[in-house]
């Protein structure tokens, strides 16, 4: 960051410090938003757009050698009149940074000139042609390439972490389903719910929130279904750069007659079916082979402990004698079980819940049910299994960022394949925003921006107002806006732009 930019960040600093921080010391007689002699006015010669952010995000995938890699391992076009490959993966992923939700909002985009001279272009595909380019992807090898490269790009990123970053990989997976009204989509289905629509399957790497993997289903297909050969996609992906790697899923991907080839790579933790068979080995254990669950408190105090606010919801649930189940306590124990599928026997631990079940303010009755996870991981503590297994939860956190903050479990299109080309390009977005973290200089601003949600991260490093004044060399964006990360984005454009990889 040079001295004049610095100059500048300062003293939009003091100057918002003195509006924000200054105490009002008396009343006054009209509100605060007293503007009414406004006047509107087109500019001829000044150029600007809400997205100065997305040049960094350009300037990133460049040097990284994204739009070279899609360029020379993707043939999807037989002439290039005049958009190549890149330009339409990377059209469609700028209009959801951008604010977009469908292939429609492509259209705005085409309307602005200046968003158009910000990132060199002429032109840009209209939806229409940005739709046929889905339909393009007739098969899942075509897609496989595409996120092959993608994944070719990532390590690339993953080069540029530290040495504590590849000790371990911890990989979620699981299912969601999108649900779609049409009725013409070709490779839709009904699901278990009654919807209709597809069945997506997402892979992400819980350490970044990357989405490694996504893969298109028919909406009856089952979470688990063709899943197994995408977990050693991944496995193959992350083999060779992590020490340790980690698969965490629910009890759907306890897909026992892999487990004996999954437990040579990596460690797995995943939910058991309670079949009837486990629940009886769990009723004869002895009692000195359970241990109380201890769970870590939701969250600490850092300042002073406040008086608790009451709690409506409860009130109301007692007041109306609503049935409730309340959980008294935990245990856990363990036993060693050999699935009928496997060679090896694996370590089974149960977690045992006392629920209390009540109405109003009688307890009905007391209920004993049984969770069972399974794992290779034979030097963990009991404890530290079921917290594994419960870390998995936060990957349904990623699916709505991907299908609600992103918008890239969609289904715009009319063909399984090229919904899944929806998917996997609508999710580079949120794959750039974590690269663009991972890049981040320091350690408490990448960590922060990659737990942001992606509708803050838009808001913050992407909708900047900025002046694009186009030269003979350069294409200068001058930021006209201001908020509290414009700091940490200089300071990361200022390590991207003589980045090498």
């Amino acid at each position: 960051m040079n001295k004049e930019t610095e100059k500048i960040l300062r003293k939009r600093r003091r100057n918002l410090q003195r509006r924000t921080g200054r105490r009002i010391k008396k009343f006054t007689n009209k509100p605060v938003f007293s503007a009414v002699n406004i006047h509107y006015e087109m500019s001829d010669r000044v150029k600007a757009i809400p997205l100065g952010g997305i040049g960094a995000i350009h300037l990133m995938q460049h040097k990284l050698g994204l739009e070279k890699g899609i360029n020379d391992n993707l043939n999807l076009l037989k002439q290039h009149r005049p958009y190549f490959e890149s330009d339409h993966i990377f059209n469609i992923a700028y209009c959801i940074l951008a604010g977009g939700t469908c292939l429609e909002d492509i259209e705005i985009l085409r309307q602005e000139v200046a968003y158009m001279n910000a990132l060199g272009a002429t032109r840009i595909p209209d939806p229409t042609t940005a739709g046929d380019f889905l339909r393009r992807f007739e098969n899942g090898k075509d897609l496989l390439n595409l996120m092959q490269i993608i994944n070719t790009v990532r390590m690339r990123v993953w080069s540029k972490q530290p040495d504590k970053f590849f000790q371990r990989a911890d990989v979620d997976i699981d299912g969601s389903i999108t649900e779609t009204y049409g009725e013409c989509k070709k490779g839709m289905d009904i699901a278990y719910n009654g919807k209709w629509g597809y069945h997506p399957l997402t892979i992400t790497l819980a350490n970044t929130g990357e989405p490694l993997f996504i893969v298109n289903r028919p909406g009856n297909k089952p979470s688990h279904y063709g899943s197994a050969v995408w977990i050693d996609h991944t496995i193959d992906l992350l083999k060779p750069q992590f020490k340790k790697i980690v698969i965490r899923g629910d009890t759907d991907f306890s897909l026992t007659k892999n487990f004996d080839r999954w437990d040579e790579d990596c460690t797995f933790y995943f939910g058991f079916d309670a079949w009837e068979n486990l629940i009886k080995t769990a009723e004869s254990l002895d009692e000195k082979e359970w241990e109380p669950m201890e769970r870590a408190p939701k969250y600490k105090v850092k300042t002073k402990p406040r008086r608790r606010k009451e709690k409506v919801k409860e009130k109301i649930v007692k007041q109306r004698k609503f049935k409730k189940i309340r959980t008294v306590c935990e245990h856990v124990a363990e036993f060693s079980y050999r699935p009928t599928k496997c060679k090896k026997t694996y370590r089974v631990v149960v977690l045992k819940k006392d629920l209390s079940v009540e109405r109003g303010e009688n307890d009905l009755f007391g209920d004993i049910r049984y969770f069972f996870y399974i794992t290779n991981d034979r030097a963990a503590s009991r404890q530290t299994v079921v917290k594994e297994c419960n870390k998995r939860c936060d990957q349904e956190n990623k699916i709505e960022q991907l299908k609600n903050g992103v918008y890239a479990l969609k289904a715009p299109s009319d063909t399984l394949e090229s919904n899944w080309a929806w998917m996997v390009i609508a999710s580079l977005a949120w794959t750039l925003k974590a690269w663009y973290a991972m890049l981040s200089p320091g350690k408490r601003e990448k960590r922060k921006i990659l737990r942001m949600e992606f509708k803050k991260f838009q808001k913050v490093f992407i909708n900047l107002p900025a002046q694009i004044v186009r030269t003979g060399r350069k294409i200068l964006y001058r930021i006209l806006g201001y908020n509290e990360h414009i700091r940490v984005f200089f300071r990361t454009y200022d390590f991207l732009r003589p980045m090498r990889v």
